[in-house]
């Protein structure tokens, strides 16, 4: 039984260490689109999961994910752009390139202007996939129908996103009752910094180590000034500020996806262009995703107490499901130390080695699957799933990728209370 024992762990250990070495870079290589961060649409080229540990079976779901793809979040873009592509097309300021993208915006501005911030097709047909997969890697949690509660931020793309997902479990089996809920009321789970949420936190900011130590990161391109040059043979008198067209224009190339206008703007900027300045967007990612982290204390908290009602008996939920944006689920993942995103490196080099902002992209969720031992025990076991991926969390562990509810929520009961301490 020892040896039985050593081998499971050295396995976990094994399996812990390989999904901690894969070097990022080479993930970007072979997907240069993770380059687009928080704009990457979901991904379901992921591996099978393990198995249940030996007399275990799973019972309950607590989620949390961010709404499915959309058009471009700030109102002022789409409009800036038209703007300053009409003018130098009147000015016969565009190159070749420049004016074939004028023509392909110009045709479709009407859509991108209507459609700012709201959820697109693709974010629909996301949330529908992700929760026939949850339901398909889970079934015993489904199988037999139950009550199920889902929250969403008052976001109409985080709604429907909700709408979406809920329809899908449905789909898979009439007997799961649902109740949806965007309100309020519930924002605290969802989105506590909402500024119509009635429940008033105050917690520090914190502040990732890496920016004491800048200067140890070396960064430096010419991408800014190809984009000008690709787009315009000038850019005199053209309306607006000129050093915030290559981002405007970055901005735009990477929500093109997610709305079914890709190659829109063709040779004016490339996948190898945008992942060869990815490191140097992922540290600053990752300090807007680490400096609010205990702003997601009451989602935590919220995490806790709907489990442990399950566990004791006093819900009879089979699943709890959030909708919310980036900006929760990204520091929620750095506040429970998700795959080490804890870790607060002083280096900025190693930033790319324990966060990866691609993990906070569209459709991202977090599902902690909760599993009961044999009948007449109150072992249980948690698992954590992060974008489809089994993931690691900084917890006692023997047995990776699940890990003892004891211990889950001991530990981020104490994560809780980290801002007092």
């Amino acid at each position: 039984m020892k040896r039985i024992l050593t081998i499971l762990l050295f396995a976990a250990l094994t399996l812990t260490s390989w999904a901690q070495s894969v070097n990022p870079l080479d993930l970007l290589k072979a997907e240069p689109k993770r380059a687009y961060g928080t704009d990457f649409p979901y991904s379901f080229d992921v591996p099978a999961l393990t198995k249940s540990p030996k007399g275990y079976k799973p019972f309950y779901i607590s989620h949390y994910s961010r709404h499915g793809s959309r058009y471009y979040w700030n109102e002022r873009l789409y409009p800036e752009l038209d703007t300053l592509l009409v003018t130098a097309h009147r000015r016969h300021q565009l190159t070749p390139e420049g004016e074939r993208f004028y023509e392909r915006f110009h045709a479709c501005k009407d859509e991108l202007k209507t459609g700012v911030s709201e959820l697109s097709n693709l974010g629909w047909e996301q949330h529908q996939r992700i929760a026939r997969t949850m339901y398909n890697n889970f079934p015993e949690v489904f199988e037999h129908g139950g009550n199920v509660l889902a929250i969403s931020s008052l976001s109409g793309r985080c709604v429907l996103s909700m709408s979406g997902f809920c329809q899908e479990l449905v789909q898979c089996n009439p007997k799961i009752e649902i109740r949806e809920q965007s309100s309020r009321f519930t924002l605290d789970g969802v989105v506590p910094t909402d500024r119509q949420n009635p429940i008033k936190h105050k917690f520090p900011r914190a502040k990732a180590r890496w920016e004491n130590h800048r200067d140890l990161f070396q960064y430096k391109d010419d991408l800014d000034s190809l984009i000008i040059k690709r787009t315009f043979t000038s850019t005199d008198s053209l309306p607006g500020r000129i050093n915030r067209i290559p981002e405007n224009l970055i901005n735009l190339y990477t929500s093109l996806p997610s709305i079914g206008h890709e190659g829109m703007m063709g040779n004016i900027i490339t996948d190898q262009e945008i992942a060869a300045r990815w490191e140097n967007s992922n540290l600053g990612t990752y300090s807007w995703v680490f400096t609010p982290q205990y702003d997601m204390i009451p989602i935590l908290q919220d995490i806790l107490k709907k489990a442990d009602a399950v566990i004791n008996g006093t819900s009879d939920r089979i699943a709890d499901l959030r909708f919310g944006h980036d900006t929760c689920i990204g520091p929620l993942s750095v506040l429970m130390g998700i795959n080490g995103a804890d870790k607060d490196p002083e280096d900025p080099n190693e930033v790319k080695n324990i966060y990866q902002n691609w993990q906070t992209g569209k459709a991202s969720n977090l599902q902690f699957v909760f599993y009961r031992g044999k009948k007449g025990t109150d072992d249980i076991l948690v698992k954590c799933v992060f974008n489809g991926r089994e993931a690691s969390l900084p917890l006692p562990n023997d047995m990776y990728p699940y890990y003892r509810w004891s211990d889950f929520k001991r530990v981020y009961t104490e994560r809780c209370k980290a801002p007092e301490q």
